[in-house]
């Protein structure tokens, strides 16, 4: 599990290949990957935006950036937290993932970015 804290928020992401929807013939890996965001922080806050970096083996980046996390925009009070799970898929059996959230504190209406930590896509059998 990758873990790392930005101005009190800790963001965990834990990884699965999915072999049931990959087809490695056809270039096609599956992985799913759980993010949890916890507010360690005083403050409520709310996630407002995501954009991610994807690249795999051959060296190709994709961006996806848009609002909230599978279409949700969490408030988080002091202390709580929201985990949600989504997937990628890649042409190569190991890639990386790495991004940034754009949240908002509700005090203020102050915005701040919070790091999403790298973490690698890697099919089992490339461990082999």
């Amino acid at each position: 599990m990758q873990t790392l804290i930005t101005q009190g928020i800790k963001i965990s992401v834990e990884t699965f290949y999915q072999p049931q929807y990959s087809e490695p013939i056809k270039k096609k890996y599956i992985f799913a990957y759980r993010i949890t965001i916890e507010n360690q922080s005083q403050y409520t806050v709310q996630l407002l935006r995501r954009h991610w970096y994807i690249v795999d083996a051959a060296s190709n980046l994709r961006e996806v950036e848009g609002e909230g996390v599978i279409g949700k925009q969490p408030i988080l009070k002091a202390g709580e937290r929201h985990q949600y799970v989504s997937w990628s898929h890649l042409i190569t059996d190991i890639g990386k993932m790495y991004g940034t959230f754009q949240m908002v504190r509700q005090l203020d209406g102050r915005f701040f970015t919070v790091i999403i930590p790298e973490f690698k896509l890697i099919a089992p059998a490339r461990l082999n």
